[in-house]
């Protein structure tokens, strides 16, 4: 008789798929996630046609810490790293300046990358044991619903993906907000 994978083999056989090229998905605060790495061109294209978006529209980078995405923080002002500081980790993205610091296919045609260091105990463990920020967008084609359920990640992409990461959503009802750290904006709330 086969046994189940426990959570942490689990959360290496998707680091092993992703170090592969693959595209992933797993739970996320509010919705299932995609996710790949955000330095493989091709990992990314395959993800942007699974949904069917635009490289134009930007992704999300998702991680376990602040260290993870320091990169990103350097320019940033001791207000604005409180402000992030006290929202993370948690269901919150930011939009922060990446001054070239991320390739295009990231940030799309946007000057800012939208960032979250998520609390999540799945994407946390999968962004912590994969040693950086991955991308992260929800499990669905542009213009449909996000999953909420595993079935519906199958519905939606059926043998496309590398992997399945199970788990739990968080109690997020909804898409995380998105806020602007320069202007203090709200995109997404």
């Amino acid at each position: 008789m086969m046994r189940p994978l426990s959570g942490f083999l689990r959360v290496d056989a998707a680091v092993c798929a992703l170090r592969a090229g693959g595209v992933i998905a797993c739970p996320t605060e509010a919705v299932w996630g995609l996710s790949c790495d955000p330095d493989n061109a091709d990992a990314v294209a395959h993800l942007l046609a699974l949904k069917r978006r635009p490289v134009a529209k930007g992704l999300i980078l998702v991680a376990a810490s602040e260290d993870q995405i320091a990169f990103l923080l350097a320019d940033l002002t001791v207000k604005q790293r409180t402000t992030l500081a006290a929202s993370w980790p948690g269901p919150a993205t930011w939009l922060l300046p990446h001054r070239g610091r991320v390739p295009g296919w990231i940030c799309g045609e946007h000057a800012t990358v939208a960032v979250r260091v998520s609390g999540h105990p799945v994407v946390s463990a999968l962004c912590s044991a994969w040693g950086g920020p991955l991308v992260s967008t929800s499990a669905n084609r542009t213009g449909a619903r996000p999953a909420r359920e595993a079935f519906q990640v199958r519905r939606y992409f059926g043998s496309s993906l590398d992997y399945l990461l199970p788990g739990r959503l968080g109690v997020a009802g909804r898409p995380t907000p998105i806020q602007d750290i320069i202007s203090g904006q709200s995109i997404r709330s």
